[in-house]
């Protein structure tokens, strides 16, 4: 699949929405937060401007993988001086969870993800490593 596809960018008046398919696992955070803004059945699934700017910042935020991002139009990329905690919480009988400014890299120093999130494949189904895609469910991965 072209990187271009895997990748994509949505523009809207207040906000842009990337989405990155390698890192999604499809809990569908997005769908239900937003159905207006994220709607999978449409050929251009995500529409920023369905909901205001705040709105759809809140529900991006909720992707528990990095696969959305949103920033605000004319948003600067904000600095900081001190490093956010990550955080890896283990969930039940899915991927290691994590939650904070990550990258990961592969064994040869490849950066693969750069994020604020990420879901991590501990089932060993996935057929994107070292990334969940999900197939935990499809082969009832069960580990707390």
């Amino acid at each position: 699949m072209s990187p271009s596809r895997l990748l994509q960018t949505h523009e809207g008046a207040e906000v842009t929405v990337t989405f990155d398919r390698r890192l999604c696992i499809h809990s569908e955070e997005c769908v239900r937060g937003l159905p207006a803004v994220f709607d999978p059945t449409r050929k251009r699934w995500i529409r920023p401007d369905g909901a205001s700017a705040g709105e759809v910042v809140a529900v991006v935020a909720r992707c528990p993988t990095g696969a959305l991002r949103a920033r605000r139009t004319g948003a600067a990329e904000a600095a900081t001086d001190t490093v956010p905690a990550v955080t890896i919480t283990v969930s039940s009988d899915g991927p290691l969870l994590l939650r904070g400014p990550v990258r990961i890299e592969s064994a040869d120093g490849e950066t693969l993800a750069e994020a604020d999130s990420a879901a991590l494949c501990r089932c060993g189904a996935t057929a994107n490593p070292p990334f969940c895609d999900g197939s935990h469910v499809r082969i009832g991965f069960a580990r707390s």
